[in-house]
């Protein structure tokens, strides 16, 4: 539940009455009231979350109408009394002219934002120069990504041309200000090479999608549900969507300075599809919580803003699969690495000379673009002799290279029983 004051010439009180009464929304009290001199009603209302937008679209064109809409949930207590749980526990979306409001107060001041976006760079190439994994979680606490992916994903929903323009303005500061700092960074502390943690925040999967897509989700639901409806905070959700937005920022300034260019590609190419993923899913469920084109209040949607973006953003996912998945192994090393390590167990667990010990398999990041092969470290227990290790290394190798058609090096180690 949500109040609203009212204030409107008493000529207009009825029309209040009648949309109130049309929308379901309780009319607490009326109060004769003086505005400038001349006679008013002063009407306090509670309204079902869910009506609130239809209510004031309905009072549109009353003459003199003021609405002070408080955005704080109201417990409304009515009898009987024995039934307070079945009253408090009924929480409501929130209304799609408020969940609109919200999204809009993440578009003011540009010196904090900046200043955030700044901070977040700062972290991210500290915890990737230094590969502290804690510190990264940190950079995407600050990171000030979540604002302008929402409000995107809202422009997209409303069809608003103008919110849009201002998101996409506001998207592009604040990555070109992250990948800026971490180049400097890099140059002043002269970084020559990528660490580890680079290295491997920089590998992709085939299921790399699913993370913008859960991201913009749940940054849309926080924006939709009721303060009390969950346990779940706006920074946890603001922080799934720095996370799938920091890293990729701070590796490409960092991989720009130190001329790794498998590391910009990948870097670049998970940017754009967490932009387009997380503008997919906030919108769809934006459309479920009722945020459409027209509204109480807002005159600039249009359906055709909202076919084009939503458009283009399902085109470039779509062009972003397919590069992906017609690319191997720049895109998919993360699950190419886990699919030779299992090809690799497979092959040694149905030999009967050996046991396996262990088996990784990893890309690095050492060579060239397209150049990097895969590294399979073996160990098994065994009395191999050298001549048995170097046969069945070789056989490992010839196996991965033909199944899944990359580079291999295998790397086997018998130890004795």
């Amino acid at each position: 539940m949500r109040q609203l004051t009212i204030v409107i010439p008493p000529a207009g009180a009825a029309r209040v009455l009648e949309a109130a009464a049309h929308n379901s929304i309780e009319v607490m009290a009326e109060v004769e009231a003086m505005q400038d001199g001349a006679q008013r009603k002063l009407m306090l209302c509670d309204a079902p979350n869910s009506k609130i937008e239809g209510f004031l679209a309905s009072l549109e064109d009353v003459e003199g109408l003021y609405v002070t809409y408080a955005p704080q949930g109201v417990l409304a207590l009515r009898p009987p009394a024995n039934e307070p749980e079945e009253q408090v526990t009924d929480i409501q979306p929130r209304s799609p002219l408020e969940i609109f409001l919200s999204g809009l107060q993440s578009i003011g001041s540009w010196t904090g934002f900046l200043s955030y976006a700044s901070l977040g760079g700062v972290v991210v190439w500290i915890a990737l120069f230094t590969e502290s994994v804690f510190l990264l979680v940190a950079a995407m606490l600050i990171a000030p990504f979540a604002g302008p992916a929402m409000t995107t994903a809202l422009a997209t929903a409303r069809g608003d041309l103008y919110l849009l323009k201002r998101s996409l303005l506001r998207y592009v500061a604040a990555l070109v200000t992250a990948i800026a700092v971490a180049a400097i960074l890099s140059l002043i502390f002269d970084q020559k090479i990528a660490t580890s943690l680079m290295a491997s925040v920089s590998m992709r999967s085939t299921i790399s999608v699913l993370l913008p897509l859960a991201a913009g989700a749940a940054g849309a639901l926080n924006l939709a549900q009721s303060d009390r409806s969950s346990l779940v905070s706006g920074a946890a959700t603001g922080m799934l969507v720095a996370a799938a937005l920091a890293p990729p920022a701070g590796l490409i300034g960092m991989g720009l300075v130190i001329g790794q260019m498998d590391i910009v590609y990948s870097s670049l190419w998970a940017l754009a599809i967490q932009i387009v993923g997380i503008n997919i899913a906030g919108f769809f469920v934006f459309r479920l919580f009722g945020v459409n084109n027209k509204g109480a209040r807002y005159p600039r949607g249009k359906p055709a803003i909202t076919s084009a973006a939503l458009a283009f953003s399902m085109a470039a996912a779509v062009a972003l699969l397919v590069v992906q998945f017609s690319s191997s192994p720049q895109f998919q090393q993360s699950s190419l690495a886990q699919r030779i390590t299992a090809s690799a167990q497979q092959q040694i667990e149905a030999r009967e000379d050996v046991e396996l010990v262990m088996a990784q398999a990893a890309f690095s990041r050492a060579r060239p673009h397209g150049k990097n092969p895969v590294l399979l470290t073996i160990r098994v227990e065994g009395d191999l002799t050298r001549a048995q290790e170097t046969r069945l290394a070789a056989s490992l190798q010839k196996k991965i290279e033909s199944e899944f058609g990359v580079r291999a090096l295998v790397d086997l180690t018998a130890l004795p029983r």
